[in-house]
């Protein structure tokens, strides 16, 4: 009678690290998105065009991408719970930077540093999810970091409209001696201390443990995460056994016959690539932007990011519910899909926008359609890309070579999510309807990816990945 209660304690505890590891994503979504409602203030503030923007939107993503190459080797020789740590302080000491400017230059340093803590945190969160979920549930519980992504674009937004709202309706009005805006970047030290709190009462992954001796510990986490009815022995022989077999990993051991990497690093670099190239993030940076160009006040602006933010939940809700159900490939495929075909609407409702003294607008239907195909694609996104790739990412590697293959791949995601974060707005100003068809492509391109080059790894061990 007992062992229904044992089981469903267990499972509660493993649901609350995980949670608490995925805080991480929080920061990713939150700071990843919080711009959006500071984009145009920065600009009135240090009287910048839209390339400065750019840049300065999008640096923090080179800062990220280094944050996930150096991620996944810290995190194997600090352990993953003191690099969270770290990359939690990190970011706090950054949201404060970039809350007190004295220069666009200055405000770009700071971002830089807020990305490498956001980095690290992408590449800790799946890793250490993945080493302490059971297999059984490693999907759903897998599925938490896009979760907390999700979440933390939302509450940015919600936090954004507030302030907004708060200084009337202008995001350079000043609230208690600093702009809006200000705020809207400074809010970050929140969830990021939140981070710190959590990381540091969480227990380390017994696949670390293993790997530096301290055998106890690992059996204690073990029997807390898998229950007490696993055959422990086995259980800590097995990771012995395959940590003992391999040595650490590094940057040689991806080295493979395949353009001079492993042909599963490589599918992991191109997951990571085509989740970006496919758009996502010019919703969640530029959207406030967009939809203001078209005739939309700043503050109803940021309630529309809001909404889509909401629908962003909703599929990741969806796809939670699902992945360990029908498989990461057809979620995948169903994903790319919508997304080509709601990308290919939007980039013809585009088309029909017209310039009229300087204001961008869109005539009906295409301004209504412009914006449910943008919804729908973030729901397309939400429900398969955004949430299987973090899953992927933290199971398809060996153990010989995760962290490592990981940080890799993490990178490639930062380095292309720059790319489209900083060539949107020329590209827009150029033409917006190409640039959307070409987002299609992508979203097309990568369904026939998933059909050749991905395999399922719905239900099984980690240690069985080769």
């Amino acid at each position: 009678m007992a062992v229904g209660p044992t089981h469903q304690e267990h499972l509660g505890h493993v649901v609350f690290i995980t949670a608490a590891a995925a805080i991480g994503g929080f920061l990713f979504g939150y700071d990843s998105s919080v711009i959006n409602g500071a984009v145009v203030g920065i600009q009135k503030y240090f009287h910048v065009g839209p390339v400065q923007t750019g840049l300065v939107v999008a640096i923090a993503l080179l800062g990220s991408a280094l944050g996930a190459w150096i991620g996944g080797g810290l995190a194997d020789r600090w352990g993953r719970t003191r690099t969270m740590q770290a990359a939690a302080v990190l970011f706090a000491v950054s949201s404060i930077g970039q809350m007190l400017p004295f220069s666009i230059w200055d405000l770009g340093f700071w971002r830089i540093l807020a990305g490498m803590a956001i980095g690290m945190a992408s590449v800790l969160g799946p890793a250490y999810i993945a080493e302490v979920a059971p297999p059984a549930y490693r999907g759903r519980l897998g599925s938490f970091q896009q979760l907390a992504i999700v979440l933390g674009i939302a509450v940015s937004q919600l936090v954004n409209y507030v302030i907004v709202r708060l200084a009337e309706g202008d995001v350079n009005n000043t609230l208690r001696g600093l702009q809006a805006w200000q705020w809207m970047l400074g809010a970050c030290v929140v969830p990021a201390l939140l981070y710190l709190l959590f990381a540091l009462n969480i227990p380390e992954s017994p696949r670390f443990l293993i790997a530096v001796g301290r055998i106890e510990q690992a059996r204690v986490v073990l029997t807390e995460v898998e229950g007490e009815k696993i055959d422990l022995d086995a259980r800590v022989a097995e990771i012995q056994h395959v940590l003992h077999t391999e040595h650490a990993p590094t940057m040689k051991d991806l080295r493979g016959p395949a353009l001079g990497l492993l042909p599963i690093v490589w599918i992991g670099i191109t997951l990571s690539v085509f989740q970006q190239f496919v758009g996502i993030n010019v919703i969640f940076y530029y959207s406030s932007v967009l939809w203001q160009s078209v005739g939309v006040t700043q503050s109803n602006s940021l309630l529309i990011s809001f909404s889509s933010s909401v629908i962003n939940i909703i599929g990741t809700f969806i796809a939670i519910a699902l992945v360990d159900r029908i498989g990461r490939r057809p979620l995948l495929m169903i994903g790319s899909a919508g997304m080509a075909i709601s990308l290919g609407t939007a980039a013809w409702a585009f088309s029909a926008a017209t310039k009229v003294h300087g204001a961008v607008t869109l005539p009906d239907p295409q301004g209504p359609i412009a914006l449910i195909a943008a919804n729908a694609f973030v729901l397309f996104f939400a429900l398969s890309w955004g949430v299987v790739v973090w899953v992927l990412l933290g199971e398809i590697f060996p153990n010989r070579i995760r962290a490592a293959a990981l940080g890799v791949a993490a990178a490639a995601q930062w380095i292309a999510n720059w790319a489209i974060t900083v060539s949107f707005p020329a590209l827009s100003e150029w033409n917006l309807p190409v640039t959307y068809a070409g987002y299609a492509t992508f979203a097309a391109l990568s369904f026939v990816f998933v059909w050749f080059w991905v395999k399922e790894t719905k239900g099984r061990k980690l240690e069985e990945m080769g």
